[in-house]
Formats: C-alpha cells, sequence, structure tokens
C-alpha cells in the first residue's frame, strides 16, 4: 500500500526552493499577462488519494498529499513519528510559492497526462490506493485518476507497454516533487478541524491512556454513512484553539471523554478550501 504520510514530506521545501531559483534568476515566460490568477482558497493543483484497504476513520480523514492553492500556499503532510500510539494531530506544513511557479506546476501536470483521455488500464492487484491528479488550468478543471500509481510497475502487473510508459509519466511528475531541499515550511493553523469519532474500544496496552475532556461540540456528531459507525463534528471559532490545546496532551489511542461516554477522535484540520465534514465525505 502506497505510504501517504511521509511521501510528501520533502515537497513543500522543493517547491519553494524552485519558486526562489526562478526569483534569482529574473522574469519568466509564466509572468506578468500571461499568468492565470486564481482565487485564494481554490486548488490550482492537487494530489490525493481514494480508496485502499484501510480503517473508515482513516478514509475519511485522509489529507491529499499536496495542496496547492491560488495565492501560492502549498499545503503537504511532514514526518510523523514512527511510534504507537501517534500523535493525535497529523503534522501539516504550508509554504508558499508565487504565480509563475504555479503556472509551471499546472503545465507539468498537463504534460504528464493530466487532463488527457490516455488509457491506463487496470493492474491486477486489489485492496490499494488510487492516486487523483487535478489540476484547475486555462481551460478549466481536469483530472485523471490512476489506481495503484506506484505498486503496479512492471508487465506482471498485466499492464501493456503504453499503459505502463503511460503510467511512467505521471508517476515521474509525482516523484519529481519528493526531492529533498534545504528549504524550510510552517506549521499549517487552522481555522476549523473536523473531528471523526467512534466508540473507543481499548487493547491491553490503551487502558493505560489518560482520560482528555473534549472541548468541542458534543460527540459524536453526524453519521458519516450507514454502516461506519461513525460521526462527525466541525469544530470552529475560539473553539478549535481549545482543540489543539487538548490534542497536544493527546494521542491516537486516547480516550476522549463527551456526554459521559468515551470516544476514539481522528482529528481533520480542515484546509482552505474545506468547510465542515461535508468536506470529508465528498472526498471519498
Amino acid at each position: 500500500m502506497t505510504n501517504i504520510r511521509g511521501r510528501w514530506a520533502a515537497l513543500v521545501p522543493l517547491l519553494l526552493l524552485t519558486a526562489s531559483c526562478a526569483q534569482q534568476a529574473g522574469p519568466s515566460a509564466a509572468d506578468g499577462a500571461g499568468s492565470t490568477s486564481y482565487p485564494a482558497d481554490v486548488p490550482v493543483v492537487r494530489i490525493d488519494y481514494t480508496g485502499g484497504f484501510v480503517p473508515p476513520a482513516v478514509v475519511a480523514t485522509r489529507l491529499p498529499g499536496l495542496s496547492v492553492y491560488g495565492d501560492g500556499r502549498v499545503i503537504s503532510q511532514g514526518p510523523v513519528p514512527a511510534i504507537y500510539p501517534g500523535p493525535a494531530l497529523p503534522n501539516i506544513q504550508v509554504g508558499k510559492i508565487g504565480a509563475a511557479e504555479i503556472a509551471k506546476l499546472v503545465e507539468q501536470a498537463r504534460a504528464a497526462g493530466v487532463g488527457t483521455a490516455v488509457d491506463l488500464g487496470t493492474p491486477t492487484m486489489t485492496d490499494v490506493t488510487t492516486t487523483r491528479f487535478t489540476v484547475r488550468g486555462p481551460v478549466g478543471v481536469e483530472e485523471v485518476e490512476v489506481y495503484a500509481l506506484h505498486e503496479a510497475t512492471g508487465p506482471e502487473a498485466g499492464l501493456t507497454a503504453e499503459q505502463r510508459a503511460a503510467r511512467d509519466k505521471l508517476r515521474a511528475f509525482a516523484d519529481s516533487l519528493t526531492n529533498p531541499t534545504g528549504a524550510t515550511t510552517q506549521p499549517y493553523q487552522p481555522t476549523a478541524v473536523a473531528a471523526v469519532a467512534q466508540p473507543w474500544v481499548a487493547n491491553e496496552e490503551d487502558q493505560k491512556q489518560a482520560e482528555v475532556a473534549w472541548p468541542g461540540p458534543a460527540l459524536p456528531g453526524a453519521s458519516l454513512g450507514d454502516g461506519l459507525g461513525l460521526g462527525c463534528v466541525a469544530v470552529t471559532g475560539s473553539a478549535v484553539q481549545q482543540v489543539l490545546d487538548a490534542a497536544a496532551k493527546a494521542n491516537t489511542a486516547t480516550p476522549w471523554t463527551s456526554g459521559g461516554k468515551r470516544w476514539t477522535i481522528t482529528l481533520r484540520p480542515l484546509l482552505p478550501d474545506e468547510t465542515d465534514c461535508a468536506s470529508l465525505s465528498a472526498g471519498r
């Protein structure tokens, strides 16, 4: 299965370095009249994931691998410690690039095959993720979905040479964004957080976890779908900081208390183009 956490840990620094080099080199063809203007909170380039054999809470709260917004913000998930239980909050990082660099990314994505009707085939494997590339360019929103992009790489996957070549272009575009650099980013500060809740069930190790009082809206919240056993509440306003402060004292196995019951909560900071729990449901 694709390792979503960590795959994009170096992406934002790379884009920031690219922007810095472009500024030092002077104006490019993408500057000036040739640039396209986008609303600040609209994702212009996004790489995200759907499906895969993972728990429903993971599917509901999965972060995009990369989001580049109209104002140049580049948001991705940074590295997390390989420990159990892990932090209650994901490590989301944000950086900034210019309009010329946004335009270049759109061009590169389209050159790699985003928005084309190329045959990508269907690999002979199951239970892995689908990678979705989306760009908002001169001709509107274009996207392509690729099942098992990073797993199905050879002829044993049941793909033709042409299908593998088409996949190679998209894989190369994605992998070109993961080279490490020395540029810096900063933690993303959300204005809203979604909390996906389910009844807390502990194994022997988790029985030692200390309870943390849930400071947000009453749990479990609105159902995320029949049979999933998941509820969701959106935290906004001053309660966001209260939740972030409480999360700093918690982890993924923490029993949160609300309404006299214990809950397992998966916290998902909402991105600039997301507004509430429905935003999570729409992305599955």
